[in-house]
């Protein structure tokens, strides 16, 4: 089996694996506290998981280097030619809830770029997948995104914030539909698979939460870069992007003359 294949196989796998174990200790008696520093809830759910993933994937892969939101970061990654970027759960306020727009988010990069990626949300039994070069998948069939190219007719998931007038030119707000979901990875799926038209962060998102959704969004041949519009860089030395805009080429490209420069 060629590598990228049998790296998906794994990623895969584990996703799977990590839903299990997240769906088996969600509930009421799930154990849940605030990280310091206002980093955030988390819960006793990502921890497990973040040890499933952990074990499989190291286990399997020793050479390669970890990143993940809930494992100490370790240095030595940077010197490893390939990395796994996971976010045990990304969503972990929806999962305390007991919500359903929660995902397992799992890349593979090599060189600073991703090859392999898979989002899997348990509750929705919906799996994205995607090799470099290879295309993107929703449970196994082909995805796009959406023809849309007319940014004041299009769906836009963006958190409320972006909507403030001092983050466009001249403070004039485009007047496109606003969405949002909780995941960011799920967001950046959503936009790959053309349910949505395009999506926007412009606060640094963390390398776990967008490096799956980064190879889905373009092997579905949809532009991702950063709010600057520069193509985005994996396994950095601090793991956070300058925001991400995401969405098929005309549009993204409307998008980035509408905002502000930072």
């Amino acid at each position: 089996m060629p590598e990228a294949e049998n790296d998906l196989a794994l990623l895969t796998e584990a996703a799977r694996a990590a839903g299990e174990v997240a769906l088996g200790m969600a509930g009421p008696s799930l154990r849940h506290w605030d990280k310091p520093g206002g980093a955030g809830p988390v819960s006793a759910g990502d921890l497990a998981v973040n040890d499933l993933l952990e074990d499989r994937l190291r286990g399997a892969r020793p050479d390669y280097g970890w990143l993940s939101e809930e494992s100490p970061d370790d240095p030595a990654r940077l010197g490893q030619e390939r990395a796994f970027i996971v976010d045990p759960i990304d969503g972990t306020r929806c999962y305390i809830d007991g919500n359903k727009s929660w995902a397992h988010a799992l890349a593979i990069t090599r060189g600073g770029e991703v090859e392999t990626a898979v989002i899997y949300l348990p509750r929705l039994d919906l799996l994205y997948h995607a090799s470099r070069g290879g295309g993107a998948f929703l449970n196994g069939r082909p995805i796009s995104p959406s023809p849309q190219s007319d940014l004041e007719h299009a769906e836009i998931l963006a958190a409320r914030r972006v909507m403030e007038p001092g983050n466009w030119r001249g403070g004039h707000v485009p007047h496109f539909r606003r969405a949002h979901r909780p995941s960011l990875a799920w967001r950046m799926a959503l936009v790959a698979e053309g349910r949505f038209d395009a999506m926007l962060t412009l606060h640094p998102a963390w390398e776990w939460d967008i490096a799956a959704g980064d190879l889905i969004l373009r092997e579905a041949g949809a532009l991702c870069t950063d709010r600057r519009g520069h193509g985005l860089r994996f396994n950095n030395p601090v793991p956070q992007t300058d925001g991400v805009v995401a969405g098929a080429a005309a549009l993204h490209g409307q998008i980035r003359t509408a905002l502000r420069e930072p």
